[in-house]
């Protein structure tokens, strides 16, 4: 009986865990925009990460001396 628990459980661990059920589509176009979804989100992630620690800002340090005024 326990034998039969434990085969269950991890049965249900394997299943749970996506390896039994694919994410994407199997259709090539729907899959290919599924795709660029998943992309377009994990670029903003990256786009939101830098804005919270101010790294899109720009750099006013530049290795050499400008003169700032029209000449």
């Amino acid at each position: 009986m326990r034998r039969w628990l434990l085969a269950a459980m991890l049965l249900g661990c394997l299943t749970a865990s996506g390896c039994a059920l694919p994410i994407y589509s199997a259709l090539p176009e729907r899959r290919a925009e599924q795709l660029i979804y998943t992309s377009e989100n994990l670029r903003l992630l990256i786009q939101e990460w830098e804005r919270f620690w101010f790294l899109d800002q720009p750099d006013h340090m530049t290795p050499y001396r400008v003169h700032g005024g029209v000449i």
